[in-house]
């Protein structure tokens, strides 16, 4: 019975149709009746759906026939975007095979070069599929070259399928069938078992999504978590299903499932952990994935400062569901308390930031995004920083090494220019430069990764009209000319505006910044100067103009002098408030960081 077994994953660049084509396999299966189908039956967050995005890897078990002989499937959708790369790797830790879905008009992209690369690593049998085949601007033959040139993988037997109207789909189920290996099958070892995802129930506690390779696991077995060494009962045991998971009594090997432990904290079923029995233990974990390890960092603190303890529980809970983002505390003088976060990337930011708010009902506030970075001190010491205000005086300082990336981008060649001159201005370094097709052009960079956290992906959309594709890794260290560029509001630096940028560009950088909270900071009774400094050097100054409020409106007629000592104790006023008034900053403050180049 194992051995008709598939697990596969689908995996594809942004919006080549992954999770449609998961919707027509659920479909063709018959998982799902035709009144619970929905389009991305399998994304189930309100901002999967709005951002018609996947997030989250989901999984579905399936059950098909060929030949009058029953198979079991078991798909795994995952995201196609660069910061949930993460979530593929280890979707495909748990797999045989991988479906490649192309776009038969747009061809190879970046990210599809990517997802290919850590499926090989995997081992993996690869299917390609060409999908949007309906499309009239499809070119199948093209883009079965562009897969042999950019990838090497033979396109001989590639499938063509159109995800949208069902074409191609049987031929599709038939090649995984025939192509994907079965699972080894070892019921009779002691249990092992991947947890590959893990998230909360409200009513169930941790649950731990596991593909299980070595012996089989029963309700009401005492199991242990061998990387916490803590001992459970299983409470339940369910097979995956979009509409609602389907109950069992008994997982084997080879098959994908949820064990339900009935755990109330969060750090009990690591991603990446092994589960065995309590009584019969495996002699050593299965080697799973690496461990996601943040890029971007940046303080989230609440608006209420009383909502910190919240915001705490609200991390707690949603770490589970996403194990890829880290934590800490911290303070600010300008914001209170608050935690600074460690993010795969600016859209994974962006995305955890807007699940905090609706999930957990907060209002929050997010500093600018920053990189790790190593800093030399003159005293032969080394440490890693995330938040500038972290950086010690310059005079200590030997000497600030930054993160580079490796960043593929795929044009098409009339944008080459345009996306040349972006790079440059980015302090990237050109390594590589491929022609897939007279049209389409591979260029490889090394980009220091502070360039491309803030908003470089929306300038590469917009000078390539949105042609252009981005993918990227981290590679390697290296020194760099940097400083700390502090922001002063009313004479009071303000450590969550403060940032790390090249020496040649913290001129320009400074003016721009104190010209961008100009329009920003709410005009006070008292003028307020803001300035952009480097150690106790001011390198820009903006001032906001103080608000009028006439003092001399009762005054009509009669003596000029009258007026006057008003107007003298309202200049008066005026300076002592200078020296003592405080400035509080609206939240537009922290994000205008952001929108400045």
């Amino acid at each position: 019975m194992e051995s008709n077994i598939r697990n596969f994953s689908i995996i594809a660049h942004i919006d080549h149709g992954k999770s449609t084509l998961a919707d027509r396999i659920i479909q063709e299966c018959g998982a799902v009746s035709d009144r619970q189908m929905n389009s991305q039956v399998m994304d189930n967050m309100d901002i999967e759906k709005e951002r018609g995005i996947t997030i989250k890897a989901q999984s579905v078990r399936l059950n098909y026939e060929l030949n009058k002989k029953k198979y079991i499937i078991n798909l795994i959708d995952t995201p196609g975007h660069v910061d949930f790369s993460y979530e593929v790797s280890r979707s495909l830790a748990s797999c045989e095979g991988a479906i490649l879905v192309v776009d038969a008009s747009q061809g190879v992209q970046a990210q599809t070069i990517a997802n290919v690369y850590i499926a090989l690593e995997h081992n993996l049998e690869i299917i390609p599929v060409l999908n949007k085949i309906d499309l009239p601007a499809a070119n199948p033959e093209r883009v079965k070259e562009e897969i042999e040139h950019v990838i090497g993988l033979d396109c001989s037997d590639a499938i063509e399928v159109s995800a949208k109207t069902g074409f191609g789909i049987d031929e599709l189920l038939k090649a995984i069938i025939e192509r994907i290996p079965a699972p080894k099958v070892a019921n009779d070892k002691p249990l092992k078992a991947l947890i590959y995802d893990s998230w909360f129930d409200n009513y169930l506690g941790a649950l731990a999504l596991v593909r299980i390779y070595d012996g089989n696991i029963k309700i009401n077995d005492e199991v242990l978590v061998m990387g916490t060494g803590k001992k459970h009962l299983v409470i339940d045991l369910l097979y995956p299903n979009p509409i609602a998971p389907i109950k069992t009594k008994e997982l084997k090997s080879g098959e994908v499932g949820i064990v339900v432990l009935g755990l109330k904290t969060v750090s009990d079923v690591a991603v990446g952990d092994t589960i065995t029995l309590f009584k019969n233990k495996a002699s050593e974990p299965i080697g799973g994935f690496e461990k996601a390890k943040p890029f971007v960092f940046a303080g989230i603190y609440p608006i209420e400062t009383d909502k910190f303890e919240d915001l705490r529980d609200a991390l707690d809970k949603l770490s589970l569901n996403d194990s890829s983002i880290s934590y800490e505390p911290e303070t600010s003088a300008a914001l209170g308390f608050g935690f600074r976060v460690g993010f795969l990337g600016l859209l994974h930011m962006e995305v955890v930031k807007e699940r905090l708010e609706r999930e957990f009902d907060l209002d929050l506030i997010a500093t600018a995004p920053t990189v790790t970075y190593e800093v030399y001190k003159t005293d032969g010491n080394m440490f890693e920083i995330q938040n500038p205000s972290e950086l010690p005086p310059i005079n200590e300082i030997e000497a600030i090494k930054e993160p580079y990336v490796k960043a593929t981008i795929i044009t098409p060649s009339e944008f080459l220019g345009n996306i040349m001159t972006l790079v440059n201005n980015r302090r990237g370094i050109q390594t590589k430069m491929d022609y897939i097709t007279p049209e389409r052009v591979l260029l490889e960079y090394d980009i220091p990764m502070n360039e491309i956290v803030m908003d470089f992906y929306d300038r590469l959309k917009s000078c390539t009209k949105g042609y252009a594709s981005f993918d990227y890794e981290v590679s390697d260290y290296r020194a760099g000319d940097l400083v700390k560029l502090d922001i002063k509001v009313a004479g009071e630096n303000v450590d969550a505006l403060s940032i790390i940028v090249p020496r040649d560009k913290a001129l320009s950088k400074g003016r721009d910044l104190v010209k961008a909270m100009k329009d920003i900071v709410p005009r006070q009774l008292f003028e307020v100067a803001i300035q952009a400094s480097i150690g106790n050097k001011i390198i820009a100054r903006e001032n906001v103009r103080s608000m009028g409020k006439n003092v001399t409106a009762k005054c009509y007629g009669g003596d000029i002098s009258r007026k006057r000592k008003l107007l003298e104790k309202q200049k008066e006023g005026k300076k002592r408030m200078k020296q003592v008034g405080k400035v509080s900053l609206p939240s537009e403050a922290f994000l205008s960081v952001l929108k400045i180049d």
